[in-house]
Parts: structure tokens; C-alpha cells; sequence
């Protein structure tokens, strides 16, 4: 017979080779990982957070390594035990045996293959499990809720700490013991263990055994998986209409895990049992009977008792189930007592002229700036330069003005944004060291503008911004101590500043048109010595680093910038709100940043869709992940200095158990609520993303009867927004956002700041309800719900929309709705309720249809009850609305009048919405108006005298937004 033949053999070149080449190929892989880890051993150390690092580096490597050394190791052990009972004498089929190759090769080279196996399997599994550390550290750092589950009385943080450590710990004991019964079963194939030959084949002994054994604890493991699939029950989604235990799950499910946990644990006995009988039909008629047990009890009798007992009789059944998701919903969002306070509103619909003249808190404050509107006028009348920008989306927070009075503001700061360059100006070193900062932050009072603008005008409509930038060194109506932004949301990730350089050399750095600058602060990376620079180039991919002259001892190179990318680093446990908004806080300027802790494991609690909850019609935010959570707190708030780039994470929920958690985790990273300065908490706002969640579950859970939730009837619903995206209700699309706005409801004792949002009915259009959230620190996060009587029809934001759109004034209105020149912007729709009514009040803006044209504020809609106002200021559409008198409530800037600066205050310095800068804008167009006839009449003498105007009216607007700072 001829001998079996072995696999070829390699030369030594070749062997060499293969060997330096995977030597290589590791080195590229492990070096560019270990680049990248220093890089951010690097970031971390300059914000002064190592230690998020270091635990987040070793939590990983040790899960993993003991991932690895469990997963090899006994992926090993089988290996070895089926290699080392290997039979004595293998019969061989013929001289063409396939296996004959495979067993030589194995046999010479059994270590390889009895250690390379293992060591590769773990590696990858050991990469796999490291992904889990929060897994791992929130079960070493668990903190008890104080609240018990309905069903097993057990401590809720078993559920959301405990329990899915112990799936982790099961997942993977099921993985080794697959592999390894795989890994067994191909060795003992190739070694003659198994015998395919003849009509039922032959297993030895050995194999027989240990296959058994590997198999019973597949079983085993099952019967636990069993055991541990009670305690998932209470977040099923069997019913449609809640999460949690069904009826079903509770008298069927439940008890058929405990049958196929005992019958589980049977049929791993008996395949144990092989160890000492040689018959295989005892674990083959266990493993029969556990199959037809998950068939029969697992499957068809819950479903049984689903179509026959249930479903006949759901809203008795799912009684009890209803009422337990209604708590623990109401207490995971907290949307319950004592956080919401639900309040019977009359929704009056008549209201005498003088009732609303003597509102002083709600109409005297109605915002008429768009914040989602207004970032084109933002950018033409205030950016400056090409490299500024601002973002598409606007903030809204609040100040004090001159006379101490609080006012809502929209507020931006007027960023570096490098891909605004021209063509020759795109260079690496105007890039990313000269043009490195932004520069001021711009302000307007969100309830004004500069003038009406009235039949047949050009100008008026324009917000009244306050600048503080450079140019005033800071000292604007909202002063800063440092002007420049070197962090903001417009910078990209590889939108690095180089900024310092050799000591002594003239500043680089662009700051004005007559001065440069050298960045001072502490944010950035050293980056001088030879060794950083080669780590940067290598990083960046940008040679540039080893050979610019532009980089000196003492240059710092500043990355990661964007404000919400530092927070999620610094805190990687937190889910982020997608906006972040600036504010003067101690004459500083700070990014703030909200986080959110999140669960997706809270018994009966609601699993709600978090992207699809937040997601509307408001652009230039961060959409948020579509995941599913059933537990959310605004547990913490985070702050990122706009010139520094220094972050700080405040606690403002101390009950909040996954903070306590996570502070276990991270210690000391999370400042406790008592580091919160008064100034600071002043600016805080009521996040909108945690507050679309709450609306949209509210809409469902606002009812305490389990009757009323399985009907629907009272169900509400968040209403599609009529004017999204500069459009009408004929095609509104997508859900209304919230609004931020300055009112005084209810038994509020003076004007606050809060989040609000009107509901609908379910599949109808009539209101029937309106929520706010404070902002306000004594009361922040309380939700005050106001609930419309259901026996009158309170029109809702659409059918509002509607007849203001098809209000006569409107439609005959030629010179916004039927003018090819100008296109019409509706603003957003606000609900605010004033004297037991509720006033939508709605801003019209229009914008020219040419080049770099930007939005004007031309009318105010006002509805109430059914009447429409139509005015170029707000006080006449109300008294449009409710007769003579009305409007004495709103106050001047909210009618085109600049009040008087309040005693022993200067008057403000002219802006970009003065006379001045509005006179220069109309000589520009009137300019460019010039050069097209000219242009059109090919005289060439005119087209020349039209250019010239052209440049003597842009040098009158520079000249004016100089003097506006």
C-alpha cells in the first residue's frame, strides 16, 4: 500500500518571506491602532481626563484577554483531550484516503495547530467581548434603584446592571462550548474517532464521551438560558400596545421556562449518562423530548391561550399588565407625580381687548425671530468675512437687558469655517494656521426688529444684533472677556489648528484686517519636539508637519473641536441632545452641552424608538440614534469652553441611579450639582430631545385607567408641523418641534423660560392639550400639562395654519404671496395661552429670489378663536383680533420701536441692523440693480459708473459693520 502523502512543503525563501510578510501586515495593523491610542492618550491628558481613558483601555483589555484566555483555553483543552485518545491503529479506505494528507500534516504539526487554533479563535473572540466593558462596569458598580419589580420583587438594577452581565457570561460559555464541540468533532474525524464508513458508521469511545459531555453542557446552558428568560419576559412586546408581561407571558410563558428549564436539565443528565452506558438513544430521546417540549409548551400553548382565553377578553386580561407598564413607564421617563402636573385649562375662545391688554407676562415677550428661519440673516448682515460662518440653525437662550428685564434671545457665535475659503486661499497653512479662529458672539432680542417693514420698502424687518467681538474687545451689550472661538459645532474632525510657534516670532494667526494674533489659552497638544511632529504626520497623513516652518518649540497643535465630540468623549456612557448652544457664562463664553443616561432594560417600563421620537421638521441639529430606551434622565450637563476647550461635566440629578453608577465607574469626573454656579445654572435650558421623548409618551400615558389606555379613545397625539421647512399646511410633513419660549402660564408668579409643545387629538386636528417644560432653576424639568375640554373643539396648529393661509388679507396680499421677486416664509407656529385662551401667533418673512438674499420679518399672523389678524406689527394683528386696545400689552421693540436706553445707560452702538448698515444694503442692491441695465444695454461708459457705486456702497457697508463691532 502506498504511503499517505503529506502536504508540500515550502522552501526556506519562501517560508522567510511569508514570515516577514505577515510581520509587516501586523505591524501596519497593530502600529496605526497604537497611533491612534496615543493620539488620544494625548487629547485626554490635555482636558485633564486620563483616567477615562486609562479605565476604558484596561476594562477592554481585560475583558478581553479574559475572553481570550477562556475561549482558547478550553477550545484547547478539547483539542488536546480529542488529539491525546486518538485510536492506535486508523484503518485507511484506499490509497486516494482524503483524510490520510489531513492527519499526517496535523500529526507533524500538532503543536501548530493545537495552539495556533486556539490562540487565533481567541483573538477574535477576546476583540469580540472587549465591546461589552460597560457591561462589565456597571455590574462591578451597580447601585440600587430602591424600587422592586411587580413579579419577582426584585431590586430594579438586577435587571439593568446584573442581569446582562449574566447573558454576557452565558452568551460566551455557549460560544466555548460550540466551538469546542466542533473543534472535538473535526479531530476526531480526521483521527479516525468517527467512521462514516458502513450503514450507521462508528464512534469510539473517547469520542463518544466527550462529544456527551460537551453536548449535556450545551443542555445545561440552555436549562439556564431558560431560567434567565423568566426574568426577559418583563420586556416583552407580545402585546403590541405596551411592554412588559402580557397575560399570556405571565400564565403560559412563564411557566412553560420552568418545564423546559426541568426538562433541559433531564436531558443534560442523560447525556452525561453516556459516560457509563454505551447506548446513544437514552440523550437522543431526551434531546427529541425537549424539542417537542419547546414546540408544544413554548409554542403553540401560549398561542393557544393567546387566540382562545386573551384576545376574547384582552382588556380584562391585560388588566394588571397595562397598570404595571403605566407605572413603571411613568416612573422610567418620569412623566409622573410629582415631576407633571396635569391642569384643567378652560380654552376660552372670547376675550375682551382689555383681558389681553393685561397680560403682562406672555405678550409682552412673544418671540417674533425664527431661530430655524434667520441664520442666512445672521450670516450676510453680521459674518464678515468668507472664513466666519454661522450654523444652519440658531440658538435661543436668555439675558437681562439694560433695564434688568429678562428677554429671550437668539444667540450665536461667529465661527471659523475653513471650507468657506476661496480657491487661493485654500492652502495647508492658511488652513490650519492662520485662519484658526472665530471671532465674537452675536446676539439679537428675539421679541424686535430694527423697523416695520411696510408697503413698498425695502429695508426694516432685520433683527437688532448686539456684536461682541474683537473689534469692541468683547465689550458689546452682552460683554465676553475673550472673543475668540477656537472650539465650535462647524470645525470638522480634521480640522486641526496649529497655533503658537518659535518664541519671539511675529504672530500668524489671522485676528483682524490690522492685527494678528498668538493663541494664549491652554487647549492644545504640544507639538514641537521632533518626536510629536512625525506622530502628527503619521496621524494626519500630512508631511507638511516635519517640514513647515510655521510649527516652533512652542506650537500646539488643537484637535477634536467640536463641542458635542469632546463631551462624548470625555463621558463615552452619556447619549448627547443634538443641540448645543453657547452662553456668556462669567464673561466667558461656554459651549453647553446636555447628556442624557439611557436603559433599555427597565421592567415594563415603555421601549420607545429614540430617533424616530425626536425626529421633526428642525434642521442643523444632531439626529440621535434610532435605539430603543425605556429609561431616560437629564442627569447631566457638560460645558466646553469656546476658547480653551476645557470641559466640565455637572451632576444636576444626584437620584439618578445610572449616574451613580457611572460616577462609580469614573470617579470624580462628574462634578456634583454644588460646583453648579447661580450664573451658570441660569443659562440652562430643558433639553428638547428628552422633552420630544416625554411629549410623544405622554401622548399615551397621560391616563391612569387601564380601560382608558386599551380603548385609545383618549389617546393624543404630537401634531405634524404646518410650517415646516418654510412651507404650508397644505404640505406639512414631519412632526412640529417644540419651542423655546418667554411666558408667564398659569400660577407662574412672573415670566419663565420653558420648552413647549401643543398635542393634538389622536387622528384629529382639534387641540387638546399643550405642555411645557421649566427652565427655570427652581423648578427645572417640571412639566405642566394644560388639558382642553373635550366637549369643545379647540382648532389645532394645521387647522390654524389653514385659516390664516386662506384668510383674505393673506391671500390677496400681492406683495409677499404673489410677487415673483420675493418668496414667502412662514415662521414658526407658537402656542402660548393667555387669559385662559390660547393665542397662536405666527412670523411671515420674506426673501428675495436672488443670490445671497436672506430672509426679512414682513408680517405677524395672530389667531384666536377663530378671528385672524394680518399686521406688519404684532399690536396690530392682535388688535385685529380682539379690537381696539389689545395690543397695549406688547411692548415697542415687538412693533419696530427701539425703546429708549433705560437712565444712566448709553445708547447701544449702531449694528448691522442700524440705519447705517441698512442704508448701505439698499445702495448695494440699488447698485447691483445699476450693473444689470448696464449689463443688459451693453453701454459700457454706465456699466463702469454702475461698478463704481458697487464699490463705494461695499465699502460704506464695511464700514458700518466695523463701527457695529
Amino acid at each position: 500500500m502506498r504511503p499517505p502523502v503529506g502536504m508540500p512543503k515550502l522552501s526556506r525563501r519562501s517560508r522567510i518571506l511569508l514570515i516577514l510578510g505577515g510581520i509587516v501586515l501586523v505591524a501596519l495593523i497593530a502600529g496605526s491602532r497604537m497611533l491612534g491610542t496615543y493620539v488620544d492618550w494625548l487629547w485626554f491628558g490635555e482636558v485633564g481626563y486620563r483616567q477615562v481613558f486609562t479605565t476604558q483601555l484596561l476594562s477592554r483589555a481585560g475583558l478581553g484577554v479574559a475572553a481570550a484566555v477562556f475561549l482558547g483555553g478550553v477550545l484547547a483543552l478539547n483539542l488536546w483531550l480529542a488529539f491525546r485518545n486518538r485510536p492506535v491503529f486508523v484503518p485507511v479506505s484506499g490509497p486516494d484516503d482524503p483524510l490520510a494528507r489531513y492527519r499526517t500534516v496535523a500529526t507533524e504539526r500538532s503543536r501548530l495547530f493545537g495552539l495556533g487554533l486556539p490562540i487565533v479563535v481567541g483573538v477574535i473572540g477576546g476583540l469580540a467581548a472587549q465591546a461589552d466593558w460597560q457591561t462589565l462596569q456597571l455590574f462591578l458598580n451597580s447601585v440600587p434603584f430602591g424600587q422592586v419589580d411587580p413579579e419577582f420583587g426584585h431590586d430594579i438594577s438586577f435587571y439593568t446592571f446584573e442581569l446582562p452581565f449574566w447573558r454576557f457570561l452565558l452568551s460566551w460559555a455557549f460560544i466555548a462550548t460550540t466551538v469546542s464541540f466542533i473543534g472535538a468533532l473535526i479531530t476526531h474525524y480526521i483521527f479516525g474517532g468517527i467512521r462514516l464508513a458502513g450503514r450507521s458508521g462508528q464512534l469510539s469511545m473517547p469520542a463518544r464521551v466527550q462529544l456527551a459531555v460537551l453536548a449535556g453542557l450545551f443542555v445545561l446552558l440552555k436549562a439556564v438560558d431558560y431560567f434567565l428568560d423568566r426574568y426577559d419576559l418583563l420586556l416583552s412586546q407580545r402585546n403590541p400596545l405596551f411592554t412588559g408581561a402580557s397575560y399570556t407571558d405571565l400564565n403560559a410563558v412563564m411557566p412553560a421556562k420552568l418545564i423546559l428549564m426541568c426538562i433541559a436539565v433531564f436531558c443534560a443528565i442523560a447525556f452525561f449518562a453516556v459516560i457509563f452506558l454505551k447506548n446513544l438513544q437514552i440523550p437522543a430521546l431526551a434531546t427529541v423530548l425537549l424539542v417537542l417540549s419547546s414546540v408544544v409548551v413554548g409554542a403553540v400553548w401560549p398561542a393557544l391561550m393567546e387566540q382562545f382565553s386573551v384576545r376574547p377578553n384582552a382588556n380584562e386580561r391585560e388588566a394588571q399588565s397595562i397598570e404595571r407598564n403605566l407605572e413603571a413607564t411613568k416612573s422610567a421617563f418620569n412623566i409622573g407625580e410629582p415631576n407633571v402636573q396635569f391642569v384643567d385649562y378652560p380654552g376660552r375662545t372670547q376675550l375682551q381687548p382689555a383681558e389681553v391688554a393685561a397680560d403682562k407676562g406672555t405678550i409682552p415677550n412673544i418671540r417674533l425671530l425664527d431661530p430655524n428661519v434667520l441664520a442666512p440673516t445672521f450670516t450676510q448682515l453680521t459674518q464678515q468675512y468668507n472664513f466666519y460662518g454661522f450654523t444652519d440653525k440658531l440658538d435661543v437662550d436668555r439675558y437681562r437687558d439694560a433695564n434688568g428685564q429678562l428677554r429671550d434671545y437668539l444667540v450665536a457665535l461667529r465661527e471659523i469655517n475653513t471650507d468657506g475659503l476661496a480657491v487661493n486661499q485654500q492652502n495647508w497653512i492658511n488652513r490650519h494656521t492662520v485662519y484658526t479662529h472665530g471671532n465674537g458672539f452675536v446676539a439679537a432680542p428675539a421679541d424686535r426688529v430694527d423697523s416695520t417693514f411696510k408697503e413698498g420698502a425695502t429695508q426694516g424687518g432685520y433683527p437688532v444684533f448686539q456684536i461682541s467681538d474683537v473689534a469692541n474687545n468683547g465689550q458689546g451689550a452682552i460683554p465676553v472677556e475673550q472673543p475668540r472661538v477656537y472650539y465650535g459645532e462647524l470645525v470638522g474632525r480634521n480640522d486641526y489648528a496649529i497655533v503658537g510657534g518659535n518664541p519671539g516670532e511675529a504672530p500668524r494667526e489671522y485676528d483682524t484686517d490690522q492685527q494678528q494674533y498668538t493663541y494664549t489659552g491652554a487647549g492644545g497638544v504640544p507639538v514641537g519636539s521632533l518626536f510629536q511632529r512625525a506622530v502628527f504626520a503619521a496621524y494626519y497623513g500630512e508631511r507638511n508637519f516635519l517640514f513647515s516652518g510655521a510649527i516652533g518649540d512652542d506650537s500646539k497643535i488643537i484637535y477634536e473641536r467640536n463641542p458635542r465630540e469632546r463631551v462624548q468623549k470625555v463621558a463615552p456612557w452619556l447619549k448627547l441632545d443634538g443641540d448645543p448652544y453657547p452662553a456668556v457664562v462669567g464673561g466667558k463664553i461656554k459651549w453647553i452641552v446636555d447628556g442624557y443616561t439611557t436603559l433599555n432594560n427597565y421592567p415594563y417600563a415603555e421601549l420607545t424608538e429614540l430617533g424616530e421620537a425626536t425626529n421633526d421638521t428642525l434642521t442643523g441639529v444632531e439626529r440621535q440614534p434610532n435605539q430603543q430606551i425605556n429609561y431616560i434622565r437629564n442627569s447631566v450637563k457638560a460645558t466646553v469652553d469656546a476658547y480653551d476647550g476645557s470641559v466640565d461635566l455637572y451632576s444636576v440629578d444626584d437620584k439618578d441611579p445610572v449616574l451613580k453608577a457611572w460616577e462609580g465607574v469614573f470617579p470624580g469626573v462628574v462634578k456634583p450639582e454644588s460646583a453648579i454656579s447661580q450664573e451658570l445654572r441660569d443659562h440652562f435650558r430643558y433639553p428638547e430631545d428628552i422633552f420630544k421623548v416625554q411629549r410623544t409618551l405622554l401622548t399615551q400615558y397621560h391616563v391612569d385607567n387601564p380601560g382608558d389606555f386599551f380603548s385609545n379613545q383618549t389617546f393624543w397625539q404630537v401634531p405634524s408641523d404646518p410650517t415646516g421647512r418654510g412651507g404650508s399646511a397644505a404640505n406639512a410633513e414631519g412632526q412640529q418641534p417644540p419651542y423655546y419660549v418667554l411666558a408667564q402660564v398659569g400660577e407662574q408668579g412672573q415670566p419663565q423660560f420653558q420648552l413647549t409643545s401643543a398635542l393634538t387629538a389622536l387622528r384629529r386636528e382639534n387641540l387638546a392639550a399643550w405642555v411645557s417644560a421649566s427652565s427655570e432653576p427652581d423648578n427645572y424639568g417640571k412639566l405642566t400639562v394644560l388639558r382642553l375640554p373635550t366637549n369643545n373643539s379647540t382648532p389645532g396648529p394645521n387647522q390654524v395654519q389653514n385659516q390664516m393661509e386662506s384668510t383674505p388679507a393673506v391671500t390677496e396680499n400681492r406683495t409677499l404671496f404673489n410677487n415673483p421677486n420675493v418668496t414667502a416664509i412662514f415662521g414658526n407656529l407658537l402656542t402660548l395661552p393667555v387669559a385662559g385662551g390660547l393665542l397662536y401667533v405666527e412670523p411671515i418673512y420674506i426673501q428675495r429670489n436672488e443670490q445671497n438674499s436672506y430672509p426679512q420679518l414682513a408680517r405677524v399672523l395672530v389667531s384666536f378663536g377663530g378671528k385672524v389678524g394680518f399686521s406688519e406689527t404684532l399690536s396690530g394683528a392682535l388688535e385685529q383680533v380682539f379690537g381696539s386696545g389689545a395690543g397695549q400689552a406688547t411692548n415697542p421693540g415687538q412693533n419696530g420701536q427701539q425703546p429708549p436706553p433705560a437712565q444712566g445707560q448709553q445708547p447701544p452702538q449702531q449694528t448691522p441692523g442700524s440705519p447705517q448698515l441698512s442704508q448701505a444694503v439698499t445702495d448695494i442692491r440699488a447698485a447691483l440693480e445699476h450693473v444689470r441695465k448696464a449689463q443688459q444695454s451693453g453701454n459700457f461708459a454706465d456699466l463702469g459708473s454702475a461698478y463704481q457705486q458697487l464699490d463705494d456702497a461695499i465699502k460704506r457697508f464695511e464700514q458700518a459693520q466695523g463701527s457695529g463691532g
